[in-house]
């Protein structure tokens, strides 16, 4: 059974996260750069919107899942790509969003060399994508009356 508290609490937190990351939206590369604090920040803000986000993702996989994806361990890519098997959201939406589990495993890695214009161009595309995101898994809880 999925549990509605837990996928809209995760909901909330990663619409709290992109209002924080909405002020970063209009920053130049050079700007962002320069602040290692503000930078840390993004690169923090984005990796907490991916994980809740996979968090939600294998909740509903886990309750929705009747073969294969269910039994085993997925990548947090897939997870993104799963959902859109169940029709939650389209396969177009679901390829481009998981690029942003990508980026996460850089960030948390810390991968010494990665590439700060990625991380900056990331911004508005997750703001974009975890926006649209919402949308569709809001939208898919209020069509299966799980409101």
């Amino acid at each position: 059974m999925i549990r509605l508290e837990f996928v809209r609490r995760k909901l909330q937190l990663i619409a709290d996260d992109l209002s924080m990351l909405l002020q970063f939206r209009d920053e130049t590369l050079e700007s962002l750069t320069a602040d290692h604090i503000r930078l840390a920040a993004v690169e923090r803000i984005v990796e907490r919107i991916v994980m809740r986000a996979v968090d939600a993702n294998e909740h509903l996989i886990s309750e929705l899942a009747t073969g294969k994806e269910r039994s085993s361990r997925l990548a947090y890519k897939d997870t993104f790509l799963i959902l859109a098997e169940f029709g939650i959201y389209p396969e177009n939406f679901a390829e481009q969003i998981a690029k942003s589990a990508g980026l996460r495993n850089i960030l948390v890695h810390d991968y010494n060399d990665i590439d700060r214009k990625i991380l900056h161009g990331s911004i508005r595309d997750c703001l974009k994508d975890y926006h649209r995101y919402l949308e569709y898994i809001s939208a898919y809880m209020d069509s299966t009356g799980k409101k």
